[in-house]
């Protein structure tokens, strides 16, 4: 059994009959984030990189501009509660949280009314075909699914390979532990890309806005709210990226004609 996925016994029904089955599900339990000794949020999630996940959440949410803003993160023994104290003088948490569309019961404080100026990252360029082959690297890269299925996959890339690779029941999850991972690992977000399995709310894309990624693809589909954030942030979006296929919905300048250099038209 893998971190993350929880054994079972299983009874498998076809119509050749029944049998039994030992089979590995994919972990979910609530984690608390606690700041300054006060509760902030509690959410469901795939307890693996906990600390980053909590860290991650208050840079996506813009709580914190970076780790250096972080004295203590500490993991509780039962991996439920992260306790973070904040080297920020006069910290005020935000009045109310916001319910997202998260399939594991995310939350959000930024109402996205108040929005941030557009990315710029002109010279981000990347041919579909190696969009393609950094999709099936994201598959390849997948441990949780594999085993138990259930898990939404997302890894930060620099166009020529995977950086980071997180994975969670909740997709908004992954790119708060993907924005975490980076920040401990001394890695940067900025003009960087987000590959990810998962559908691309407007929750989704407001953390990659925070993390200054200009482009966003994912094997699904996007929301019509996160297209008209992609569209307003100057953030490529791409969706249903499979084995021969794209969907472009938001500034395909970003990516080259194979073979002429040549960016795509609107």
């Amino acid at each position: 059994m893998r971190k993350g996925t929880v054994a079972a016994k299983l009874i498998v029904l076809t119509h050749q009959g029944q049998e039994t089955a030992d089979a590995d599900v994919i972990e979910e339990q609530p984690l608390s984030i606690y700041v300054n000794g006060a509760e902030l949020a509690t959410m469901m999630c795939t307890p693996v990189h906990q600390e980053a996940m909590a860290v991650g959440f208050l840079l996506n949410e813009g709580l914190i501009n970076s780790l250096d803003d972080v004295g203590v993160a500490h993991l509780c023994a039962e991996g439920t509660c992260v306790d973070i104290w904040l080297n920020v003088p006069g910290f005020k948490p935000p009045r109310r949280p916001i319910l997202t569309s998260s399939c594991a019961g995310g939350v959000t404080f930024d109402d996205l009314t108040h929005l941030l100026p557009p990315l710029r990252y002109d010279s981000v360029r990347i041919t579909p075909d190696r969009l393609h082959k950094l999709m099936g690297d994201l598959y390849r890269a997948a441990v949780l699914h594999p085993l138990a299925g259930g898990a939404h996959t997302s890894a930060l890339s620099d166009c020529a390979a995977l950086l980071l690779v997180a994975e969670d029941i909740g997709r908004n999850n992954t790119l708060d532990k993907l924005h975490g991972l980076a920040a401990q690992q001394g890695i940067a977000t900025q003009g960087n890309i987000i590959l990810t399995t998962g559908r691309v709310s407007s929750e989704m894309m407001g953390k990659a806005r925070r993390m200054e990624t200009p482009l966003v693809c994912s094997r699904t589909s996007p929301t019509s709210l996160s297209v008209r954030l992609a569209k307003l942030w100057n953030i490529t979006l791409v969706g249903y990226l499979r084995a021969d296929s794209m969907t472009i919905y938001a500034h395909p300048e970003r990516l080259v004609v194979e073979g002429k250099g040549e960016s795509l038209e609107s």
